[in-house]
Parts: C-alpha cells; sequence; structure tokens
C-alpha cells in the first residue's frame, strides 16, 4: 500500500481538518539523520520510538546523499501515527565564494556549502544524469574513508599496535553502505577497547597514536573519544587525513537542480551564531543574506537549534519567516552524542511559543508539498525553484490538516 493511500484527497481532508483539527502546534524535529549515513541512533525504529516517548509528531529523515531510509521512515511513522518529512543532505561547492575566500556553512572550509532538500518526493525519484552524478560522488567520498583507513593502518603498526582496521568489515558491520570517517572513529576505538582490558592500557594506547597527547575524555565517555580520534588523526594535520577529492562534491547551483528534480525544495542549513557569538562570511547581516539566497533560488532555511542562542533563533527564523522564506528546525543526531528528540537552543534552553510556532508552519508547508507532488505533481515549490508564495497559508492548512489526520486516525 503506498504511504499517500492513507489520506484522502484534499477536498475531503480539508472537510475533514474543518471538523476535527483543534489548531494545536506540535512539535516537530526537521531534520534526522539514521544509520544510512552517521547516526547516535541504531537503528531507525529507536529514533522514531524516541519520538512518541517526547511527543514529537513531526519528524524529518535526513541522511547524507541517500533516500534508502525512506520506506522504513515512512512505515515506522505511520505505525506510530507520527508524520514523517523525507529530506537529504548534500555537501556543494561554491566556486565564487571558494576564490573569494567566503566561509559559507562550513566554518573551515572557503565555498563549501551544505544543502538539504526538504519534502522530496516518496517514493523517491531521481533522474539521469543526476542519479550516476549522486553514484560518483558517494563512491568518492567512500573511497577518501577507505584512503584514510589505509593511513590509519599504517599509524597503527608505527607503534606496534596488535591489531589493524578492516574497511570492508566495519562497512558491512557498522554502515549501511556509506562510511563516514566517524565510522573509522568508531571502530578504532571499539578496537582498542576490545584488545586493551584497563582504563591504564587504552589511555597509553591513544597517547601512542595520538603522537604523545594525552586522552582528554573520560574512557566511558565514547562520543567524546570518538572526536578526540576525529582531532589527532582524521582532521586535516593529523596522520590519517586525505584530503577529499574534488569530485567528492557537486556544484551547489546543480545540486539545487538535482533537488528540484527529486521534488524537493532546496533548503540552506544556517550555522548562525556560534558560542562566542561570531557568525561565518556569509551568514550576517542577515539582510545580505535574504538577497543571496533569493539569487540564488533558495526559498528554505533550516536551523540546528543546539548550536544557536534563543536570541539569535527568534532573531533570524522570523526575520526570514516574516520575508516569505519556509522555516525549519532540527537537530541532526549525526554524531555520536545522544540527545533528545525534542528541540532545544544552546545550553539545553527550551524553545519558545513563537520559534515552535514558525518551526510547525515550515513542516506544514512541506508536509503538504510532499502530499500534492504525489498526489497531484504540483507542490509549493515549482521545478524552476519559485515557491507559491500567494498560497502559503493554504499549504500550511493542508499540511495542518494531513498531520492531524495520520495523528487520529
Amino acid at each position: 500500500m503506498s504511504f499517500w493511500s492513507i489520506f484522502p484527497k484534499k477536498d475531503e481532508l480539508l472537510n475533514w481538518f474543518e471538523k476535527h483539527g483543534d489548531g494545536k502546534v506540535r512539535l516537530v524535529n526537521a531534520h534526522m539523520h539514521t544509520p544510512h549515513s552517521f547516526s547516535a541512533f541504531q537503528n531507525i525504529p529507536q529514533a522514531l520510538d524516541m519520538a512518541v516517548a517526547e511527543n514529537v509528531k513531526v519528524v524529518g529523515i535526513n541522511d547524507f546523499y541517500t533516500t534508502n531510509g525512506y520506506s522504513e521512515w515512512a512505515a515506522g511513522c505511520a505505525d506510530r501515527k507520527i508524520f514523517p518529512l523525507f529530506n537529504i543532505e548534500y555537501i556543494s561547492l561554491n566556486r565564487d565564494d571558494q576564490s573569494a575566500g567566503i566561509k559559507v556553512n562550513d566554518p573551515n572550509n572557503p565555498g563549501r556549502t551544505y544543502l538539504s532538500g526538504k519534502g522530496l518526493s516518496f517514493p523517491p525519484q531521481l533522474k539521469e544524469p543526476f542519479a550516476s552524478k549522486l553514484a560518483s560522488v558517494l563512491h568518492e567520498t567512500n573511497l577518501q574513508v577507505e584512503q584514510m583507513c589505509t593511513k590509519l593502518n599504517e599509524v597503527l603498526l608505527e607503534k606496534k599496535i596488535k591489531f589493524s582496521l578492516d574497511y570492508k568489515t566495519i562497512q558491512t558491520e557498522l554502515t549501511k553502505g556509506m562510511v563516514r570517517e566517524r565510522h573509522l572513529a568508531k571502530a578504532l576505538r571499539e578496537k582498542i577497547s576490545a584488545h586493551y582490558q584497563t582504563p591504564e592500557e587504552q589511555k597509553e594506547i591513544y597517547n601512542s597514536i595520538f603522537g604523545g597527547k594525552d586522552l582528554k575524555s573520560g574512557i566511558d565517555n565514547f562520543a567524546a573519544i570518538e572526536n578526540e580520534i576525529r582531532g589527532n588523526l582524521l582532521k586535516a594535520g593529523g596522520a590519517a587525513f586525505i584530503a577529499e577529492s574534488p569530485e567528492a562534491f557537486l556544484d551547489m547551483t546543480e545540486v539545487c537542480e538535482m533537488l528540484l528534480q527529486a521534488g524537493g525544495i532546496p533548503t540552506y542549513p544556517f550555522l548562525a551564531d556560534d558560542a562566542n557569538g561570531n557568525f561565518t562570511d556569509f551568514e550576517a547581516p542577515k539582510e545580505r543574506v535574504l538577497e543571496i539566497l533569493r539569487e540564488r533560488n533558495i526559498c528554505s532555511i533550516e536551523f540546528i537549534t543546539t548550536r544557536n542562542s534563543l536570541a539569535v533563533l527568534e532573531e533570524y527564523a522570523s526575520y526570514f519567516k516574516n520575508n516569505g522564506l519556509v522555516v525549519t528546525f532540527g537537530s541532526e543526531h549525526n554524531t555520536p552524542s545522544m540527545e533528545p528528540i525534542e528541540l532545544f537552543a544552546r545550553h539545553s534552553t527550551p524553545l519558545s511559543p513563537l520559534l515552535l510556532e514558525i518551526n510547525y508552519e515550515g513542516a506544514c508547508i512541506t508536509a503538504a508539498h510532499q502530499y500534492l507532488m504525489a498526489t497531484e505533481g504540483k507542490g509549493y515549490v515549482s521545478i524552476d525553484g519559485k515557491p507559491t508564495l500567494e498560497k502559503r497559508d493554504e499549504f500550511a492548512k493542508i499540511g495542518k490538516a494531513l498531520i492531524e489526520y495520520l495523528i487520529k486516525n
């Protein structure tokens, strides 16, 4: 049975909503990674069960480069009466920004630009030549990590460590096919734990492979240890670092076109303020960012809320929403650290009613876009990236009806 067959036709759905809708603002997490890329979650059911336990009613799968988790996500959401958003994430390159030395939403690499696609078609569709280009990018990213694994084994051999890492085993046992540097870090930590029994032995091994630097984290803090492994060995300057091939990045305009062809809404993920209140070159002032996003045909933005202060979230989210952009929030969960599904600002600060409403409206527009693309072939954003601004409220209402219908039936 098609997921969309759960719902009645649009007019019937809206009639039902007039009778049964209660006007509540539902909790939303529109950006969650799963083990199909890298995730804090062991599996998709764990993520969705946590959402249910925390009363989050709308959840967006948002893996890097893949839609392979969509079917399980849709079925799991339907079983639990929570609404799924079908999203994806790419790392692209804007060569003009790179040439100008402008840091966009990667604070370390000028021109490198993370982009999400919100509300992709389900079942997924990606035609040529984009399917082949995506396959090429996946191959290049896996190849880079395989080369890092080889260099990491050279470090282990040099330090006379009594094990090595097998790339194929890591790919088979720790991933769904896509291998990230975080998988290498996890595999190395697990190997050290298995081969060296005492905390003292393990700390000695870390000191050796870190080139004489002591482990800063507690031996039971797995997430922190894996971050130290990445920082000391797998990042630029580390003994096992391999620079990414240019073929691992698609041009930013090409990614936007790919997202539109897949039925989605190109979305710019903000870094916004860091812990010291700083912004990247690209992201301030917000008035200039709005101009550039419009020039680039991007009508949707998102925030990973734990990165930001409540004040900046309110300022930026309100400004872009009031200027016609779709705004959503998420948590990522693409590190080993397990955080709540319910969203908070920096320092576990609860989101304000204003932010909850903005996030819900953005999720509702995205939900309606998905549904209408599947049932009528035309959503909120056209194939050339233009939003249907004059029908924004109508799309928000349809989305609310969809979410309420799934929750209550």
